[in-house]
């Protein structure tokens, strides 16, 4: 038994990369010792956190701001499926846990990814450019039932696209790192997309991803296809693919990521033909954040409670493996 006249543990530090608006952690007063940082603070603080919460998961502070040797958070959880604006080989090689909020993204992603697809297969661009010009133009549009769709990602937002497009009488096939039951190996990549009316890129960001929808891969595809990335921006050479618009070695293309957030307005991406551009929206839904916040406090009292932490991330690989 604890003796009374012995002085309290001290609280652990929860420091957080803050973005507007702040998470709610009213849950953890009096648990936890909660300090904030901006990018310009951040090296300076790290040193003294037990857990780093990255709210802020656009910034690349933590790239350049992760000590080497010496103190450093025990465990850094990120407040966004992918991970690469955060790991460093220092925090790779460190014993620092990661956790990523997979699971909070992943049907919301696939809806916006169903409606990218109804609207480029109904044509409803060009039905608003055309109300915006008061013109009456009667066309047909395409059945989506019975195209075929290969989604690059297996992960749960992969895994939750193929699903929806399922539902709608689409045979979709799956490419992921390993083949195993209902999940295609790399080497059939080019094969899957050759035949595919819809492209789907929702693959994390590793080296072996990172460019792999260039010119040669573009030129792969039907020029019926349609392309959508809702995986990381530097999965798609963005070069290639506005030459395979601009040439018509493909049908059309949306983009919910870019390499550079925001994107520029002076970039030709926003002209291109055939192009819908969003700005990273396909996960956000109404409550989004409060969602983030409720599964880190979730994460925090297992932390805290000494269980085992969920949604791990394997730091060599980049992502949370398993099915």
């Amino acid at each position: 038994m604890r003796d009374p006249s012995a002085p309290a543990a001290p609280l652990p530090t929860l420091l957080v990369l803050d973005a507007e608006p702040l998470p709610r952690l009213g849950r953890l007063t009096g648990r936890a010792r909660i300090e904030h940082a901006d990018e310009s603070s951040l090296a300076d603080r790290l040193p003294h956190a037990d857990v780093l919460l990255v709210w802020d998961f656009t910034s690349r502070a933590v790239r350049s701001a992760w000590p080497g040797e010496g103190p450093r958070p025990r465990w850094v959880h990120t407040a966004s499926a992918g991970v690469d604006h955060l790991l460093c080989p220092e925090l790779a090689a460190s014993d620092t846990v990661v956790t990523n909020a997979r699971g909070v993204f992943d049907q919301p992603i696939a809806e916006y990814v169903a409606a990218l697809v109804l609207a480029m297969a109904k044509d409803l661009p060009r039905s608003l450019d055309l109300q915006r010009e008061r013109t009456w133009r009667h066309r047909e549009s395409q059945r989506v039932a019975g195209t075929r769709a290969c989604v690059v990602g297996s992960g749960p937002i992969g895994r939750a696209v193929a699903r929806t497009l399922k539902a709608l009488g689409i045979a979709v096939a799956v490419v992921g790192r390993t083949p195993h039951t209902g999940i295609h190996g790399p080497d059939e990549l080019d094969r899957l997309i050759a035949r595919a009316d819809w492209v789907i890129a929702a693959a994390p960001l590793t080296e072996q991803t990172r460019g792999m929808f260039d010119a040669r891969r573009f030129g792969v595809m039907q020029p019926s296809a349609r392309f959508v990335n809702v995986g990381r921006g530097a999965l798609v050479v963005e070069d290639a693919l506005a030459e395979a618009l601009t040439k018509r070695w493909i049908a059309g293309a949306a983009l919910d990521t870019f390499e550079t957030e925001p994107l520029g307005e002076d970039s030709p991406l926003w002209r291109l033909p055939g192009l819908i551009v969003s700005p990273h929206m396909s996960g956000d839904v109404v409550g989004w954040r409060d969602e983030l916040g409720t599964q880190f406090l979730e994460l925090y009292e297992r932390w805290e409670a000494g269980r085992a932490l969920v949604n791990v991330v394997d730091k060599e690989r980049g992502y949370v493996p398993g099915r």
